[in-house]
C-alpha cells in the first residue's frame, strides 16, 4: 500500500510550488482519494491522474480545500459511461450537509428527478467512532477538533488504519488537541500530522510551536503537512520526522521512503 500526497499545502496555497492537501492511497490496483479540494483535478493531472483513476473518494471534513473539487469528479463520472460509480466514504452526520450544502446548488442541474448524493456515488455513510472497509483495510474515522467558535463548530474525521504492518494516523485537519486524540497518536507508527506555520494563529489547525511541545516519542514518528507558503522550520532539527513535500509517496512497505 502506498500513499501519495497530490498537495501538502494549506487551503490558501497559490501557486506551481504545492496544492491544497489531499492525498491518494494506491492498494491492490485501486485509489482511494482522501479528500477532493478546489484544486485536485489540478494536482492528479499534473501526476499523471485523471478522473478515471478514482475508484473510491473519502470526505473529512466540509472546508473547500477538501470539498470544493467533488463536483467536477462528480460529474466526469457520471457522463463517462464506461465507469462504475466511485464509491464515497465519509461519516453519516455530515452527509447531508455535504450535499444540501455544498454540492446541490450545481449537481443538481441534470435531468433526473430528485438528484443526490447517491445519483453520482456508491454512498458508504459511516457511523462517528467507527469503521469502513475498502480493498480489504479496515479504516477507523477518528473525529477531531477542527473549528470551536462560540457560533459555529466543525469536526474533522482523520483516518487511522494499518498498512503493512504499520498503524498509520493521519488527522486531517484538527486543532492542537492530543489529549482528544491521544490513542491514535501512541498506537500509530507513523502520524501524519497537519501544521499551520504562518505568523497569524487562525485557531483552527494546530501550530508548528504547539506541536513542538509533544513528547519526542510522538514527534520521532510525524510528518508535518497543510503547511502555509514560505519558509518553514527545520522539522528534523526539532524532532520531527519532516515537512511532507508535493507529490511525495510513503511505500508501507519499504522503511527507506518512511
Amino acid at each position: 500500500m502506498k500513499l501519495r500526497f497530490i498537495g501538502s499545502g494549506s487551503a490558501f496555497t497559490v501557486g506551481a510550488d504545492n496544492y491544497q492537501s489531499n492525498m491518494i492511497l494506491e492498494s491492490n490496483g485501486k485509489n482511494l482519494l482522501i479528500d477532493c479540494g478546489t484544486d485536485a483535478k489540478i494536482a492528479l493531472f499534473e501526476l499523471g491522474y485523471t478522473y478515471n483513476d478514482i475508484d473510491a473518494l473519502y470526505v473529512s471534513h466540509l472546508h473547500a480545500d477538501h470539498v470544493g473539487g467533488i463536483e467536477w469528479l462528480a460529474y466526469t463520472h457520471y457522463f463517462d459511461d464506461k465507469l462504475k460509480k466511485p464509491a464515497l466514504f465519509l461519516c453519516d452526520l455530515i452527509a447531508n450537509d455535504l450535499w444540501e450544502k455544498v454540492l446541490i446548488g450545481g449537481l443538481r442541474s441534470i435531468d433526473v428527478k430528485n438528484p443526490k448524493l447517491s445519483t453520482y456515488f456508491k454512498l458508504k455513510m459511516v457511523k462517528k467512532n467507527s469503521s469502513f472497509i475498502w480493498e480489504d483495510t479496515r479504516f477507523y474515522i477518528v473525529p477531531t477538533i477542527h473549528v470551536k467558535a462560540k457560533y459555529n463548530q466543525m469536526t474533522s474525521y482523520g483516518l487511522f488504519f494499518k498498512a503493512d504492518g504499520k498503524n498509520i494516523f493521519i488527522t486531517t485537519d484538527s486543532q492542537f488537541c492530543p489529549e482528544i486524540i491521544e490513542d491514535a497518536l501512541n498506537n500509530a507508527d507513523l502520524i501524519f500530522h497537519d501544521c499551520e506555520t504562518m505568523k497569524v494563529k487562525t485557531g483552527v489547525h494546530a501550530r508548528y510551536d504547539e506541536l513542538k511541545r509533544l513528547p519526542e516519542e510522538i514527534k520521532s514518528k510525524m510528518w508535518l503537512y497543510h503547511y502555509n507558503p514560505g519558509k518553514l522550520p527545520n522539522a528534523k532539527k526539532d524532532g520531527f520526522r519532516g515537512f511532507v513535500k508535493k507529490g511525495q509517496i510513503f511505500n508501507f512497505r519499504d522503511q527507506r521512503t518512511l
